[in-house]
């Protein structure tokens, strides 16, 4: 079958009406607004206590719609496993990400979703990865240099959201983008806020209209650049995807590509921030473990100025364990949605086609039975023996099945390639001990911007 013929057309879904649901228990809070003010002030609580009260389902209603939680391993792997094609990812995030980044890898469904999913994999084999692995780690190393340069007190979550972003449009995008690149990024930074903001209709100086003025920018800087990145060649993510091709050797069409790279830079931006930012607020709260990683950096033997290789980065374990414990403790992606397709019963509970239902990680990663003391920071969970004793779907940071984050392992190298600089410079720790409070959704993110103190390493 030819990509360049082939239409797949998306399924129509209906939501059910409220009252299919009333058999299910649950709470769907006050007129109008339901339990959306419930889930933007304490999302994590807000569960907990729904759980706590009406079982591991429960019906709610959040941004205007009647919709089902499922809680816990076996509702993971239902949801996201789902050989049975029971639930649509474009039907769930669609309502959220669809007007600013549409037809993403994360937005398609069934057979489109595998044939472009197997498309953009040739970015993330072994050669690509190499040369953004080169690219990361020479602006880590400058930035964090920087930071050492500059010790006392710093507002860590900004530095790293500014980071993550030049990162990004170095690797992904190429380190010779040119004069462009401070509009490029200006134009991400609005589309990442915009797909987040209350209002959703882009009305005149709401954070949607420069959303989807962003989202033009975007659109035309990509659409340009194409047939430029085809003729000359290139080694990062956005030359590799101008070359990729479908099975049937059939090249990528430019919107394809468009709607590919503008949701890659933002997944690959935003979910990074929070996941880095969480790291390192775990160390500056627990300096022995910040110490033992550090004591792992160094057995490395690596010259401060030396590059990063991937043998490095497979020497470093207990700081991919660190990292994991980090993302258990606050998921870059706190709750998944999806509709379902069909038909289906859980828990007890016959439910019908079309109802909106929503997993949450955030709850799966602080379970009592699976997580003892689940608010503690320990990164020995995640040694191979005590991996296997868990259920596969008790640890779902990157979600699963056929959409398990396609960047899983870019992110975990440029996670270590951060902690290597990081680690082997500077040492962190909290003002006065005060532990930070966070936004927990709809991306975790501290409300201080994580207020620490950075010191010079000997």
């Amino acid at each position: 079958m030819s990509m360049q013929s082939a239409t797949f057309q998306p399924m129509a879904l209906t939501a059910p009406h409220r009252k299919a649901l009333s058999h299910i228990p649950g709470d769907e809070g006050w007129p109008l607004v339901g339990r959306t003010l419930n889930i933007l002030a304490d999302p994590k609580g807000e569960v907990e206590r729904m759980a706590a009260k009406y079982g591991h389902v429960y019906r709610s209603r959040v941004l205007g719609e009647t919709s089902l939680t499922i809680l816990g391993p076996e509702a993971n792997e239902l949801v996201l496993f789902d050989q049975v094609r029971l639930f649509s990812s474009t039907h769930g995030w669609g309502t959220i990400l669809g007007r600013l980044f549409p037809r993403g890898l994360m937005l398609l469904d069934f057979d489109e979703h595998r044939l472009h999913r197997r498309a953009l994999s040739v970015a993330f084999k072994s050669g690509p990865m190499k040369s953004y692995l080169a690219a990361l780690d020479a602006g880590i190393a400058q930035r964090v240099a920087e930071w050492r340069q500059r010790p006392g007190e710093m507002l860590f979550y900004p530095a790293m959201k500014q980071l993550t972003l030049d990162l990004a449009a170095t690797s992904f995008l190429g380190t010779a983008i040119g004069p462009e690149v401070e509009e490029i990024t200006k134009a991400f930074v609005d589309m990442v806020a915009a797909s987040i903001a209350p209002i959703r209709t882009p009305l005149p100086g709401t954070q949607m209209a420069r959303g989807v003025k962003g989202r033009a920018r975007i659109v035309a800087y990509f659409s340009e650049q194409i047939p430029i990145r085809r003729a000359k060649g290139g080694e990062d993510l956005f030359s590799q995807l101008c070359r990729a091709t479908h099975e049937d050797g059939a090249l990528l069409s430019p919107q394809d590509i468009v709607d590919h790279m503008s949701f890659l830079m933002m997944a690959a931006h935003d979910t990074l921030t929070s996941s880095l930012t969480s790291f390192v607020a775990a160390l500056a709260a627990n300096p022995q473990w910040q110490q033992k990683l550090r004591d792992e950096v160094s057995s490395l033997g690596v010259a401060s100025d030396a590059p990063t290789s991937f043998e490095h980065l497979e020497a470093m374990p207990l700081t991919e364990m660190a990292f994991k414990e980090a993302m258990r403790l606050r998921p870059p992606v706190p709750s998944v949605p999806r509709r379902a397709t069909r038909d289906f019963a859980f828990g007890g509970y016959d439910i019908p086609a079309g109802t909106l239902v929503g997993i949450n990680p955030l709850f799966t990663h602080h379970m009592r039975d699976i997580w003892p003391d689940p608010d503690g920071f320990d990164p020995l969970r995640f040694t191979e023996e005590a991996q296997r004793s868990r259920h596969r779907f008790a640890f779902v940071p990157f979600g699963g099945g056929a959409h398990m984050c396609l960047g899983l392992h870019f992110a975990y190298m440029q996670a270590k390639c951060f902690a290597r600089h990081f680690l082997q410079s500077v040492s962190v720790s909290l003002p006065s001990g005060r532990a930070p409070d966070w936004y927990m959704w709809p991306i975790p993110k501290p409300r201080d911007g994580l207020r620490v103190m950075v010191t010079p390493t000997a």
